[in-house]
């Protein structure tokens, strides 16, 4: 497989170095020295390691997509092994609806059809120039990375995030046309109070990650809008290689709340519970567990059981409802956890018959004022409500909230 368009490019902002298709070969023949079948990568956001990763696919190495910053000798243990399906190419390590580590099985069919599809919706060219936000191991931001590069477009690599003057300086100097982030930069953007004329050639924000506010969706909407720029809510999981569906910037405050059509060859159907399925050429072949898993073919057919509860309105855009898993009970009654937090500015975890929500820098008198509403809107004793001041939020790797951690803080 063969994601780089020869027109495209990488920079990295901090050193002006440009990768060459010389950079994927050197990198391609120090793999070829490497026994196993499987790549293990540690991916930094740098030229070299981009390279590599490239490289591993160009040869049908399958490749795993790893934190640098991690603990990583667990995976090789567990998944060293010279038996692997031919079809498979690349391997992103995911918590399952379980909890245990394990890793997404995606074909070079999958990879390929998910970028190509990212880049129709967004009508991606070689005149964009995309802006790494996000780590290259969280599907998101390797997302960003594999559309751009096969439309022949141009990805600046930048590491030192948006809270630094870094950042920002590299986006002008570089013409940056799009940006990509999950809702807790969109939180922290409007803290710094972004405003897109300041970055003359900025066209296009993504948001994925989960769930954005609606309020905040049509600030940012606004914002790029007083630009002739766009802004675009996406949905995807992990196992769609990565990503599921977009609302088309054109139809976003008629429907305010959706996370849009179904990709290109693809559409989006209800179970009789309610639950979201996904048929799409992007659909992984499965999870492995152990090294053995790595031979097996495509167990999916197509078809992706999200773990999402939906609706699907007659236009075809679906809205997310919440999680099957994340439900509580407060005095007997069913909570759809994901409801508290489309209502109030909390986040929410279950308890032992209560319901415990935590709110950012909620000095006493906005706690009781939280606990009563969110009480009075349950239809249930204000007992069995608990709020919490939390100055920040834990967060996984890929920005995400980390909701063990405070199941484990209560």
């Amino acid at each position: 497989m063969n994601l780089l368009h020869p027109g495209a490019r990488v920079i990295d902002a901090a050193t002006g170095q440009t990768m060459t298709p010389a950079d994927v070969s050197t990198a391609a023949s120090e793999l070829e020295k490497e026994p196993g079948a499987v790549v293990f990568h540690p991916i930094s956001t740098t030229i070299s390691d981009i390279a590599r990763y490239l490289a591993a696919l160009r040869l049908g190495r399958p490749v795993v997509l790893l934190d640098p910053d991690g603990d990583n000798a667990h995976w090789a243990e567990r998944f060293a092994t010279d038996d692997v399906h031919p079809d498979l190419a690349l391997l992103l390590t995911t918590s399952g609806s379980t909890g245990n580590p394990k890793l997404v099985r995606l074909s070079a069919d999958a990879v390929l059809a998910n970028a190509g599809q990212i880049a129709d919706v967004l009508d991606i060219t070689a005149d964009d120039v995309a802006i790494t936000t996000l780590p290259l191991f969280y599907s998101y931001g390797m997302s960003v990375l594999n559309s751009h590069l096969l439309r022949g477009a141009t990805v600046i690599l930048e590491r030192t995030g948006i809270m630094q003057r870094d950042f920002w300086t590299a986006a002008v100097e570089h013409n940056v046309t799009s940006m990509a982030f999950v809702p807790y930069q969109y939180e922290m953007l409007r803290r710094l109070r972004f405003d897109p004329a300041k970055y003359p050639a900025l066209r296009k924000l993504t948001q994925a990650g989960g769930r954005l506010r609606s309020d905040l969706i049509s600030d940012f909407a606004q914002r790029m809008a007083t630009v002739e720029g766009s802004f675009y809510v996406m949905y995807g999981q992990t196992e769609a290689a990565p990503r599921m569906a977009t609302l088309p910037p054109a139809r976003l405050e008629e429907k305010l709340g959706s996370v849009g059509l179904a990709l290109p060859g693809a559409h989006f159907s209800l179970s009789p519970e309610g639950e979201v399925l996904y048929h799409g050429p992007n659909v992984m072949m499965g999870y492995a567990d152990t090294a053995a898993d790595l031979a097996k073919g495509d167990e999916q057919g197509g078809v992706l059981h999200t773990g999402d509860l939906g609706r699907i309105d007659d236009d075809g855009y679906l809205f997310i409802t919440g999680r099957i898993k994340r439900m509580g009970k407060v005095f007997g009654v069913r909570i759809n956890l994901d409801d508290v937090e489309k209502h109030f500015p909390v986040t929410a975890v279950a308890g032992e018959d209560k319901l415990n929500v935590f709110a950012l820098g909620a000095t006493d008198d906005e706690v009781r004022d939280l606990r009563t509403k969110i009480s009075e809107w349950l239809g249930t004793h204000f007992s069995g409500v608990v709020v919490r001041s939390i100055e920040s939020l834990p967060l996984l790797p890929n920005g995400k909230v980390d909701y063990r951690a405070l199941e484990s803080s209560l």
